[in-house]
This record gives C-alpha cells, structure tokens and sequence, in this order.
C-alpha cells in the first residue's frame, strides 16, 4: 500500500537507526545527568561551570563540569529529536561521530591543563571520544545499508 505524502511510513518506528539513534540519545541524557550527582561525579564540590579548573570526574575518572553536562544533555537531546525520522537518526549517528572525532583530535593536541580545554575532558575522555566516534559512525553506516532513507 502506498503511503500519502507527509505521512510516515509506520515500519520506520522499527527501524535499526531510529532504535540506535534513540539509545544513544538516551544514554547522553543519562550521562548529563548523571553528571550532576554527587558520589556519581567524584570531587563534586570542585565542579566548575566550565574550564580545567574543573576537578570532578564522573565515575572518578571522566572530567566533566556544569558545562560538559549540559552538552551530554543537549546531545540527548538532539539524538531523540533527530530519531524521528531515518535520515535525522543516521544524520545524528553519522555526524555525531564526526563530532566526537574531532574532539578526540582536539584532545590529543590541546594541553588538559591549558584555557583551550574549557569543556574540560582528560585522557579518559580522549579515549572515549575516540571509540564513540567510530561507533556512532559504523551505527549510523550499518543501521542504513540498503534502506531508502526518507
């Protein structure tokens, strides 16, 4: 049965990239939030709102501030939005990762200890970046081999 224009295609809402696309979305809003829970984020009284000076670190060991928390919440955010539709879910997914590779690149030549490291990230975040940009790619890739993207 054809569908009318302007109508989705209701087989979309099981699409893989739209699922993938959606859990990613999730986990950066869970990563946010969890973000701002002391015990969670070790050195909780030394969360800055931005900057290197920022000495909290969730789960002990990815620096974060108000700041980077704000952004894992927005890029929550944007992955649900985004997972609407296929081409919005592999949009996020694909360009996602391409964010994080260059800040994975970002990473590795800006000095932790400098003002250029404002969101703040250490080399644990260097790492992370490094394999969530390869992975939200190959998602974004895989999920949409042979789909006609809408």
């Amino acid at each position: 049965m054809a569908h009318s224009r302007g109508r989705r295609n209701p087989a979309d809402g099981r699409a893989p990239v739209r699922r993938a696309a959606t859990a990613v979305g999730v986990i950066f809003l869970v990563i946010g939030v969890l973000g701002f829970i002391p015990g969670i984020t070790t050195s909780f009284g030394d969360l800055y709102f931005a900057g290197h000076e920022s000495k909290a670190k969730l789960l002990g060991l990815f620096q974060v501030s108000v700041l980077h928390n704000i952004v894992h919440l927005l890029f929550g955010v944007a992955g649900l939005a985004l997972a609407r539709t296929v081409s919005g879910a592999r949009t996020y997914l694909v360009g996602g990762g391409a964010i994080y590779l260059v800040l994975w690149l970002y990473g590795l030549v800006v000095s932790h200890s400098s003002g250029a490291n404002f969101i703040p990230f250490n080399g644990a975040d260097n790492w992370l970046h490094l394999f969530l940009g390869i992975g939200m790619i190959a998602l974004g890739l895989v999920t949409t081999r042979g789909v006609n993207r809408r």
